[in-house]
């Protein structure tokens, strides 16, 4: 299983075996909420910079040798070209020399530096995010192989281009699309960049998965558009919108000119992994039909949507590997633990099948802020989401991590290694 970049890396993914992982919510939006004033930082939120020894403790305590880890653009480059690297050298060196465990980076969790006024929509964005992605691999590449260059590209054009919540502020189709290509460009220079600065590194990129259903056969033509529109951020970084795209149309109607679209041909690139994340509470979406109206709606789900998702993109990106990026389960300590093992067994059954799956990332590691409390008023543990493997609960000094029985579950899936099958 030989994974080959287009700029030439080469990495035996056989040499990893199974990577179990763990990861720390890492959102990080840091202009101000226009109306509220607050930022949406998790690390700051969940006091991950504070009791960040304590954090690496609880992941290594985990057995996993993997995690994904994010690095916050905003703080560590306060200014165009410049860089304060204090915080993320102690963590890393920490993590890695300390504990063992290797990092898969995530340069861009959904937001940009404060200097850069327009966001993704600032023309520079591409070159600058690539100009930071070469600085963070030229920096830790004695300690880092592994990065992904942007976080869930279609989840951060939906919130910054087509619900407004984040800058650049959209609320139009439109928008969405201009964001979603921005970003894609900024993967592609990304990838390159980090290249250049790393040979050998492994590029990761991750997807938000949704599966869409249609609740009657006449609302098939959409449940399949929006399908098509799951892989489109994907779909451009490797060159693949081309003439006979089913999103071709798409795209032209929403602002994309042919001059956008060859750029992406000439510019394409290939991780070396395809990064997945699905929620059971999430990833499985309805197209129905109320009042005349057409509606999606999310439908709870579990593993057959899992195993649906999963096989997709094994066909879809073949013979790329996958690896699950994200996953956790939402609600009671005990849905969480049967969510780790239900899954688990998906996968390793889904490996029995041959489908290339390498890795599973348990996320978040301990509960995480919900987006909404940047645009609310309510106290911060008014929006603590419990889906981790530790729960936050405030107490004297600040947020406790309190073991929950998905701690013990998720040891035990790690210990017993590469997962099996039914």
């Amino acid at each position: 299983m030989r994974a080959t970049g287009e700029e030439g890396a080469a990495f035996d993914l056989r040499d990893a075996g199974f990577m179990w992982a763990a990861g720390i919510e890492d959102t990080f939006v840091a202009a101000p909420h226009p109306r509220t004033g607050r930022v949406l930082d998790e690390y700051a939120l969940t006091e991950h910079y504070e009791r960040w020894e304590e954090d690496l403790r609880l992941l290594a305590s985990l057995g996993v040798r993997t995690a994904r880890y994010g690095i916050p653009w905003y703080r560590v480059c306060p200014g165009p070209g410049r860089y304060d690297w204090r915080w993320t050298d102690a963590v890393l060196e920490r993590m890695v020399r300390d504990h063992g465990i290797e990092p898969i980076l995530d340069l861009v969790h959904y937001g940009t530096p404060t200097w850069m006024e327009r966001a993704f929509d600032d023309p520079d964005y591409p070159a600058r995010v690539a100009e930071y992605a070469h600085a963070v691999a030229e920096r830790y590449r004695g300690l880092v192989r592994w990065y992904t260059p942007l976080n869930e590209p279609r989840i951060n054009a939906w919130y910054a281009g087509r619900l407004g919540w984040w800058p650049p502020y959209g609320r139009t189709p439109r928008a969405f699309c201009r964001v979603l290509l921005q970003l894609c460009r900024g993967i592609c220079l990304t990838q390159r960049a980090i290249a250049d600065a790393q040979p050998n590194a492994v590029l990761v990129h991750v997807d938000a998965t949704d599966l869409y259903v249609a609740a009657e056969p006449d609302l098939r033509t959409v449940a399949d558009l929006r399908q098509h529109i799951v892989f489109l951020a994907l779909d451009l970084v490797t060159g693949r919108v081309g003439p006979g795209h089913p999103l071709v149309h798409w795209l032209r109607g929403h602002g994309a000119s042919d001059h956008d679209l060859a750029w992406f041909r000439e510019h394409a690139v290939r991780p070396h992994v395809i990064g997945y994340n699905m929620y059971p509470m999430f990833s499985r979406k309805e197209v129905r039909r109320r009042g005349g109206r057409t509606q999606v709606r999310i439908v709870p789900c579990w593993t057959e949507t899992l195993d649906a998702l999963t096989r997709l993109y094994a066909r879809r990106y073949a013979p790329s590997p996958l690896m699950l990026t994200e996953t956790a389960s939402l609600g009671a300590a005990a849905r969480r633990v049967r969510w780790i093992r239900d899954s688990a067994r998906a996968i390793g059954g889904l490996r029995a099948d041959g489908v290339p799956v390498i890795g599973y990332t348990f996320w978040p590691l301990y509960s995480l802020v919900a987006w909404a409390y940047q645009r609310g008023e309510r106290p911060l543990d008014d929006y603590l989401i419990d889906m981790g493997l530790w729960d936050l609960r405030r107490g004297v000094g600040g947020l406790k991590r309190v073991a929950t029985p998905a701690v013990e579950a998720y040891r035990e899936a790690v210990a017993a290694g590469p997962p099996a099958g039914a």
